[in-house]
């Protein structure tokens, strides 16, 4: 089995509980690059580092050219570039083996992609143009598309860590892209209380948040298509969610204009974000609806979670969280920031 085909064992659900841990048969595995080594695999020039580009978007001549590698020979000039990870959470590879209940697991199986958000590697995600962050966006929609036409592929989840606290052994600007033969325990839970909340009251719950959030006290920065504001009751300081003003539940599908906007407001929030609160490590993720299964619907959003304090025994063992800082004056500083970036981004002085 070659490095690119290891295989990580299997997926474990607790006992009683809807949570599932993976467990790899290596415990090496997760380590994205040697530390000993100086070169960035991430970096142009040392392509050979990872596996082969499976996209490569290269811009010429003022068009988007989706080009990948072939044996021996990799493209270059790329602007985005993704591939299989060489430290998988799940693989088409893991063996085919169950267990039951009460000890109940199944094979870990799914594709793990990472997208290389910038050929720049000390242009992090908070410095990236508005362009690149456009380009960004635009592969992982047809990453999500595509990896929706495979088999056991039920939920398509986009992630990124950012700093070695947010669980990344990385520091080049990257994305990840995992697929789950499963709905994640988080995604039930929240496609849940929204058809709970629908049955109930008519209409979608993040509608009505949107609604309340807009031009208030938790606001960080709107565009013409999207919301960026502290939520009510934040898990994390400083944490913010930015949502899609009109209802939709589908992120690959959204037209070009979203996508522009998007990536408008997703660098100056990060932008923001790094420059008022000092660069913190942080993880970004995507929620969005399983587009398999129509009854587990949601109203797709991005959420981020700086990395700014250590959890205490009460919201490890509990789930009870405390939170220093509230969401007004979390607001109040990223908006202050955000807003400051996004007019230096759009020219406004």
């Amino acid at each position: 089995m070659s490095k690119a085909e290891v295989s990580l064992g299997n997926l474990r659900k607790d006992y009683v509980l809807e949570k599932f841990v993976i467990l790899p048969d290596a415990p090496e595995r997760g380590i994205d690059v040697d530390p000993s080594d100086e070169k960035c695999p991430y970096c142009p020039g040392n392509e050979s580092m990872t596996g082969p580009a499976l996209i490569s978007l290269v811009s010429k001549d003022g068009m988007l050219q989706r080009l990948s590698d072939s044996e021996g020979s990799f493209v270059e000039d790329w602007c985005v570039r993704v591939f299989q990870s060489r430290s998988p959470a799940v693989t088409t590879v893991s063996p085919n083996s169950y267990t039951d209940k009460p000890l109940y697991s199944e094979p870990a199986y799914g594709y793990h992609q990472v997208v290389v958000a910038s050929p720049e590697h000390r242009q992090d995600l908070s410095k990236i143009s508005v362009e690149q962050w456009e380009n960004v966006l635009l592969v992982i929609q047809e990453r999500v598309r595509w990896l929706y036409t495979q088999k056991s592929v039920t939920y398509v989840s986009i992630y990124v860590d950012s700093g070695e606290e947010a669980g990344t052994s990385v520091e080049h600007a990257h994305l990840n892209i995992v697929t789950f033969s499963a709905i994640p325990p988080m995604i039930e839970l929240e496609a849940e209380g929204s058809h709970r909340y629908i049955n109930e009251n008519g209409n979608c719950p993040a509608c009505n948040m949107i609604a309340v959030e807009h031009s208030g006290p938790r606001q960080i920065l709107a565009t013409d298509s999207f919301l960026a504001f502290s939520p009510w009751a934040p898990t994390y300081p400083y944490e913010f969610w930015i949502y899609p003003k009109r209802h939709t539940t589908t992120f690959s599908k959204i037209p070009q204009k979203e996508i522009t906007d998007l990536a408008l407001i997703l660098r100056a929030t990060i932008g923001g974000m790094s420059k008022g609160l000092n660069g913190p490590p942080f993880n970004l993720v995507f929620h969005l609806s399983p587009e398999k299964k129509n009854s587990r619907q949601i109203h797709w959003h991005i959420e981020v979670y700086p990395q700014t304090n250590k959890w205490s025994g009460l919201q490890r063992g509990f789930g009870i969280y405390v939170n220093a800082i509230s969401p007004e004056s979390s607001a109040e500083i990223l908006g202050s920031a955000s807003r400051k970036e996004l007019a230096g981004l759009v020219g406004i002085t």
